[in-house]
């Protein structure tokens, strides 16, 4: 493999960066937190992700599988899960058993299509409770089951399934889920399993001239091409889900494929037509025994109806399938996105949007930029696969990579920078270690640099605080650092109005972008009367968090309690440290730690603190109570750049006794808190809206001209 200068210079980069931030963590999260840190900058993904399947336990006294006894099906369903059978009871009972064990967690019905099967279907498939069984005179194949089984639907919504599948829990929720979450949508398929764990389909692709392709078969589910949401040429009719009235308009399966084959390809180009969408759901994993019933010779019985039915569709769909990859190609996300703009997000880490505001922000761009027709791909420093955060990503549409489908950076670079138009780098110390290696290996893309806030206008400020020379002169190194990553990026993104005009002084060549932090609107919570208590929330790796805590704790608290003597405080965020615990021994504080859920805490208590002594950027505390309705006590430096107003939509004060009186004042003054209840939820609407936010990234990453 080659090796080239730029590579060792990435590897020097990292290095030197890694002992810098070391050393500077180490003087203000102390060992603890470095730690910590440190152990989820290097934790690693194991070798093998294959999924955990489920399958019905099979019965040795009844010499296999029974058939369940009942259904938990509802009169009033919300879908309708049609299954044609023919023959293959044991492959029925099988689909079944799954659904009766696990049964779906919204209003359902189950109708099986027995189409004339030979086998014992109808003796012992009317036995089952709850299912609506529908047998027909002769055998028509899977179209005119399909179609017999959509006639006699109720539910909003069609499921086809296979009956030699086995759904695997919560597979019917993530494809509904699917519908309710992104507009436009039309059709939509599951990730098919083989039965060992492999891949069987990842959505399908279609070529020019009619030939298809299953995306990622034999492959491992978890590899980063499979794992996120998508746009596919079509879905496998084995499980797909789609709105009962669409199929009704497009004619349901077309009968010209009967008996089967390239009727669910069709239906999909039917469904484009229409103008909506065909995605493939990865979150919806069913396990297909490929071949069952129809086996797999195309030369023989009704397989050898897929390479008639091929010249059928091809005739039907020519002039959509001139706009297809042509024959031959090797599918890879570059090409499924071909016809979008690509942006690769580089980050320290995986966003966890629940933990802190910079993920939230994060993760929100993330989002604008797919209404805006882009196609994301997220890559953190680390590699890291990051759980349920990584996941979130990936049922978001963002294509995330992780070791070890991910490659180490200079690698993965040397192979996929070819694709983006842009790239955003998060972070200098992340920034200053891949820029090198992006000039490289994606020369064409535009560097977008998003500081997150000015780390050196943050230390700076700290060591003002703790009047620490050493802790003043490792931020003006950081300094230095920050302004060469500028001077060789394309645009920078700052979060403020404060940073910009820092920026015009400091670095006055840098072309710098306003691109604040974004947050949707929640509502007012629950009314003044019914909201009680004071909240702060924020992550404890973050320095100013634990300073701002501390401080107000010791020397506010008491004022407050003085005149508010039932108030409580309650405090939280992750990664708490020894002196921030030790604060729930003062009365009246609760030291919760993370929280999963803190809509309770936004939407219920009366009033959230920001008493912040230092730091940069705009404070996402404030905004995420303000989307809430949640009026904010705060510090001068926590209001910085945040388009806020003295007593019009929040209250400032930084002396101790001045803050405590502030607090005291609204917690008692229902026409003051209803004022700045409504003025902060229009000010988060005005400026840190994903509206709010959409010129500037349409001019940053959708418009060429500098």
């Amino acid at each position: 493999m080659s090796f080239s200068l730029v590579d060792v210079r990435f590897l020097f980069d990292r290095a030197t960066g890694l002992f810098h931030r070391g050393w500077l963590s180490l003087r203000t999260r102390g060992w603890r937190g470095t730690w910590e840190r440190l152990h989820a900058q290097f934790q690693r993904v194991p070798a093998a992700r294959r999924p955990s399947l489920y399958f019905p336990a099979t019965d040795p006294a009844s010499g296999g599988l029974p058939a369940p006894t009942a259904l938990a099906t509802s009169t009033e369903p919300r879908v309708s899960i049609v299954i044609p059978v023919y023959g293959q009871l044991a492959h029925t009972l099988t689909c079944l058993r799954a659904l009766a064990e696990h049964p779906p967690r919204m209003p359902f019905e189950v109708i099986v299509v027995d189409d004339a099967s030979p086998d014992q279907s109808a003796e012992v498939l009317p036995r089952i409770a709850g299912l609506h069984y529908h047998r027909r005179a002769e055998n028509g194949g899977f179209v005119a089951a399909c179609n017999d089984g959509a006639s006699l639907a109720l539910g909003e919504y069609l499921v086809f399934l296979n009956n030699d599948t086995v759904p695997q829990p919560g597979w019917l929720e993530a494809l509904l889920r699917t519908f309710d979450e992104i507009p436009g949508v039309g059709l939509v398929g599951a990730q098919l399993l083989y039965p060992d764990g492999r891949l069987q389909e990842a959505g399908g692709v279609v070529f020019s001239d009619g030939s298809g392709w299953n995306y990622g078969r034999f492959g491992a589910p978890g590899d980063s091409r499979y794992g996120y949401l998508r746009d596919a040429d079509y879905v496998s009719g084995a499980a797909i889900a789609i709105p009962r009235a669409l199929f009704a308009q497009l004619g349901g399966f077309d009968t010209r494929y009967a008996p089967a084959y390239y009727e669910d390809t069709d239906l999909a180009f039917a469904v484009r037509a229409a103008g909506l969408r065909v995605l493939y759901q990865p979150a919806a994993r069913v396990v297909h025994a490929e071949g069952a019933t129809a086996g797999t010779d195309t030369g023989s019985g009704i397989k050898a109806y897929q390479v008639r039915n091929r010249e059928q569709f091809v005739a039907r769909r020519h002039d959509m399938l001139s706009a297809q990859l042509p024959a031959g190609t090797i599918p890879a996300p570059a090409l499924l996105h071909r016809k979008q703009k690509q942006i690769l997000i580089i980050d320290a880490l995986t966003p966890t949007p629940d933990r802190d505001s910079g993920s939230l922000r994060l993760l929100n761009l993330m989002r604008l930029l797919i209404e805006e027709g882009a196609h994301v791909v997220f890559l953190p420093a680390n590699r890291s696969y990051a759980g349920s955060y990584t996941e979130a990503l990936q049922h978001l549409g963002v294509e995330t990579w992780y070791a070890p489908y991910a490659k180490r950076a200079p690698a993965w670079l040397r192979e996929h920078g070819s694709r983006f138009d842009s790239v955003i780098v998060c972070r200098h110390y992340v920034a200053r270690e891949f820029l090198p290696l992006l000039r490289e290996h994606a020369p064409q893309a535009r560097v977008v640099f998003d500081t997150v806030d000015l780390h050196y206008l943050r230390e700076r400020r700290a060591a003002e605080i703790a009047g620490d020379k050493k802790l003043l002169y490792a931020a003006e190194r950081t300094r230095n650092l920050e302004l060469d990553v500028i001077a060789r990026s394309d645009i920078t993104l700052v979060v403020s109005a404060a940073e910009r005009e820092l920026l015009a002084r400091d670095a006055p060549q840098a072309r710098v972008e306003l691109l604040s932090n974004l947050h949707r609107i929640a509502g007012a919570g629950l009314p003044f009367s019914q909201r009680q208590d004071l909240v702060f929330v924020g992550g404890f790796r973050h320095p100013p968090n634990v300073d701002a805590v501390r401080w107000f704790v010791e020397a506010v608290f008491p004022h407050v309690r003085q005149s508010l003597p039932q108030v409580r405080l309650h405090c939280i965020g992750d990664d708490v440290p020894p002196e921030i615990q030790a604060l729930s021994a003062h009365e009246g504080v609760l030291v919760h730690g993370h929280v999963a859920n803190i809509t309770p805490y936004m939407d219920g208590a009366r009033i959230a603190i920001a008493p912040l002594r230092f730091g940069a950027g705009v404070k996402g505390k404030i905004n995420l109570s303000m989307a809430h309705g949640q009026p904010v006590v705060a510090t001068s430096c926590a209001v910085e750049g945040m388009h806020l107003q003295d007593g019009l939509d929040v209250l400032v004060a930084d002396a101790p006794e001045a803050f405590a009186r502030a607090v005291v004042q609204l917690y008692s003054d229902e026409t003051l808190w209803m004022e700045l209840s409504i003025h902060g939820l229009e000010n988060v609407a005005r400026h840190f809206s994903l509206d709010a936010a959409r010129e500037t990234v349409r001019r940053v990453f959708f418009n060429t001209s500098p």
